[in-house]
C-alpha cells in the first residue's frame, strides 16, 4: 500500500465516520442547550447515519477499492433506508413547526428522495465514463 492510499483509507474509514460523530453530538448538545422539547435526537442519528453512509459510499466508489462493507451500506441505502427516511419525514410533518430541529428532520427525510438518487445516478455515469477507466 503507497502512502497515498493509507491517506485515503485513513480519511474514508476513520476521519469522516469521526467528524459525523462529532457534529451529531454538538448538535445534540445545542439541542439540549436550547432546551427543544421533543428534540429529534433518534431521528438525527439515522439522518446522519444514512447521509454519512452516502458520503462513505461516494468516497469509496470515486477513490477507494469496492468491498462488501461499500455492497452491504448500499443494499441499507437502496433498500432500508427510502422506508426509514419516508417514515422520519411523515412523523415530523406535523412536528417541523415546533423548531428548526424538528423542520431539519423532516426537510432531511424528504430530501433524501432526491439527493440519493442524484448521487447514485451520477456514481454511475462516472463509472461508466470511457474516461475514468
Amino acid at each position: 500500500m503507497t502512502t497515498k492510499e493509507i491517506i485515503i483509507a485513513i480519511v474514508i474509514h476513520l476521519l469522516v465516520p469521526l467528524t459525523g460523530l462529532v457534529y451529531f453530538l454538538r448538535l445534540r448538545k445545542k439541542m439540549n442547550n436550547e432546551n427543544i422539547v421533543n428534540a429529534p435526537i433518534i431521528e438525527f442519528l439515522i439522518i446522519f447515519v444514512t447521509y454519512g453512509g452516502l458520503l462513505l459510499v461516494t468516497l469509496t466508489t470515486l477513490f477507494w477499492y469496492w468491498s462488501a462493507e461499500a455492497s452491504i451500506g448500499s443494499g441499507y441505502l437502496i433498500l432500508v433506508a427510502p422506508i426509514v427516511m419516508g417514515i422520519i419525514a411523515y412523523l415530523n410533518r406535523q412536528k417541523r413547526i415546533n423548531s428548526k430541529y424538528h423542520n431539519w428532520v423532516y426537510l432531511s427525510g424528504l430530501l433524501y428522495f432526491v439527493i440519493a438518487p442524484l448521487i447514485f445516478l451520477i456514481l454511475y455515469l462516472v463509472n461508466e465514463s470511457p474516461h475514468i477507466k
